[in-house]
Order: C-alpha cells, then structure tokens, then sequence
C-alpha cells in the first residue's frame, strides 16, 4: 500500500535510516513506511552518529582495560558487527568492477554479482591495513573523536553522488529495492549539520588544522565523481558504500598526518 510522500514524518525517515544502515533489529521498535527508504541518505550521516559513536566508545573505554591494538581492532569489528558490513561490500563490489574494466554494462555486472574478486580481496585488505594504522598512530582520546567525526563527516560528502549523479540502473531495481530520492535544500541543510557538528567537536578539542581535514576528503570524493561518470555516468549504492568509506579513510591519514607532527 502507497503511503502518501505528505503524511511521512521526519522520525520515519529517522527510523528508515537507522533500520536501512544498521543491523540492529530496530523494525521490533517501530515499522516505517517503506517509502520512507527513498529518504534514508538525507540522514545517512546521523546513522554514523550511531555506528562512529559505538566504534569510539570501544576504542576510548577499550584502551582502558585491553592493548591498544587490540582495542583498534576491536572497534574496527564492532562497527562491522553493527552495519553487517554494508559499505564495505559496496567497496569490495567497487573495486572489483572499476578493476576489472570494461564498458558501461560490464562494469555494472561486475558490481552486482554478490562473489568477490581479487581486486575486492586486495583491496579490503589495503583499505583496512591502512584504516588499522591511522587509528593505532593517535592517542586513544585523539582516535575516538576523530572516528566519531569522520563517519558523519564521510556519509555526508558521499550523499553528495545523489545530487550531482544519475541512478545508473535506471533500466534495473536496485539491489536493495530502493532508489534514493535526491535531497530537498532543508534536506541538504540538515545533511550537512549532522556531518559538521561531530567535526567541529573533533577539531575543537584536538586542535587539527580544520582545513586539511576538511578540504581534502571532498578532493579525493570529487575524483572519484570523475572516475564513476566517465565509467558508469551514474551512482548505484555499491558507489556510494565506496565513496564513504575512501573518504572516511581520507580524514583518518590526515589527521594522524598531523598527530604525527603535532
């Protein structure tokens, strides 16, 4: 049964995201509507409230009673447990279909066969080599606030594909059923509140340079938007998983960059 886009309130779309990018077995507390899922990305960041907040906590509290390593492996696989994994599937799709070339349709293929391939393999491997390091080179207090910021941060330059890219499926579903509807400017305005505010806590107590940290993650998003529209000339979900997760990616090596020469 269609639900009328006027009688959806902004808590549905709250509990959509929070369902859609969680595994947590919220949809036991409350049921939205199901179009309520085309909004999901207008509060993706707060859902990293959620799952930065968890990963933080374990690595602040974790640091207290286990080795630091430990405690950074820890969190890596909490926020794991709490979103099943869900970007970094989409990474290991990406890298596996921008890899392994080819055309437009090709490319797309590859994204949406559910095996792995040796780009995805070596590439989750890198990307968390590298995450796992620029965690364990910050202080405890330094690494919580600073991954608390990033995923926020990271979900909100990545919902920016939405708005400046087509759907590239637009002759297929998407896999998840749902295709993100683009972000009204009240939409846009609250997206990038829940993406800043944890930041400029971050950059407030830890005293990193707020330029670096801000400006250059929207650089390395601005070259993959190059890379999907010249190879696809469009976003699909696996796109925007990717793209948060090499932006998030991107604040931690800076920061600890500057941790290092702090």
């Amino acid at each position: 049964m269609e639900v009328n886009a006027a009688r959806i309130k902004w808590h549905d779309n709250v509990w959509a995201a929070l369902i859609f990018f969680t595994r947590l077995p919220l949809w036991r507390i409350y049921q939205p509507p199901q179009a309520s899922y085309k909004a999901v990305v207008e509060y993706w960041p707060l859902a990293g409230w959620l799952t930065g907040g968890a990963m933080a906590a374990t690595l602040y509290f974790g640091s207290m009673i286990m080795p630091w390593p430990v405690a950074v492996i820890a969190a890596i696989a909490v926020r794991l447990l709490i979103t099943g994994a869900l970007h970094e599937d989409g990474l290991a799709d990406f890298l596996d279909g921008f890899g392994g070339g080819g055309d437009r349709s090709r490319i797309l293929a590859i994204m949406k066969d559910s095996h792995i391939g040796t780009y995805g393999v070596l590439g989750l491997i890198v990307y968390m080599l590298l995450l796992v390091t620029a965690l364990y080179s910050m202080p405890p207090l330094v690494a919580a606030l600073t991954v608390f910021a990033a995923d926020p941060f990271s979900k909100m330059v990545a919902s920016q594909l939405i708005n400046i890219l087509p759907y590239a499926r637009r002759e297929e579903e998407a896999k998840n059923k749902t295709i993100y509807r683009k972000p009204t400017l009240a939409a846009g305005v609250s997206l990038t509140v829940q993406g800043l505010l944890p930041m400029a806590l971050m950059i407030w107590f830890t005293g990193i340079s707020w330029y670096l940290v801000i400006a250059i993650p929207p650089v390395v998003m601005y070259f993959l938007y190059l890379l999907i529209l010249h190879k696809i000339g469009g976003y699909t979900g696996d796109c925007c998983g990717a793209v948060c997760l090499l932006v998030e990616l991107a604040v931690y090596l800076v920061a600890s960059a500057q941790v290092i020469n702090l």
